[in-house]
């Protein structure tokens, strides 16, 4: 008898392990994609960057903007995606067997993931912006 159930529950857990590989998958992309864009938003601000650094800022002023503003990303991510999570639990509830569509642990942990690739995400650029020479950073019109 187990070994009947166990064949009949096959297809269900191939599909369930090929869910749980995508899930992971879109994370990463999301979180690569996050990354990239964060690094392009620190880059394209190289030359504010390097007048602030030739003004006197000092490299935990330059980590202190750009985090703030990570910070406030993340605030409307949240802000944003808990209502969205919230209005689609019909939804979510019909594609899901066996599963609440609120669960905590999922989206506290993807929540939680998001939110450290972002912090990252803002922290490496803003570092590296932080320490680029004003003269670099700044074009010379000669």
């Amino acid at each position: 008898m187990n070994e009947l159930m166990g064949q009949s529950l096959t297809t269900e857990r191939a599909i369930s392990q090929l869910s749980a590989f995508f899930g992971v998958l879109a994370l990463a992309l999301a979180s690569i994609g996050l990354y990239g864009v964060m690094a392009y938003n620190a880059a394209r601000r190289t030359n504010e960057i390097g007048i602030r650094v030739a003004l006197g800022a000092q490299p935990r002023d330059i980590l202190r903007i750009v985090l703030r503003e990570t910070l406030i990303l993340i605030g409307f991510g949240v802000a944003l995606g808990l209502p969205s999570i919230l209005a689609a639990k019909r939804w979510i509830s019909s594609q899901l067997f066996g599963l609440t569509a609120l669960d905590p642990v999922a989206i506290g942990v993807s929540a939680l993931i998001l939110a450290t690739v972002t912090i990252v995400a803002g922290y490496v650029p803003a570092r590296w912006a932080s320490r680029v020479d004003p003269m670099v950073a700044l074009p010379y019109d000669g």
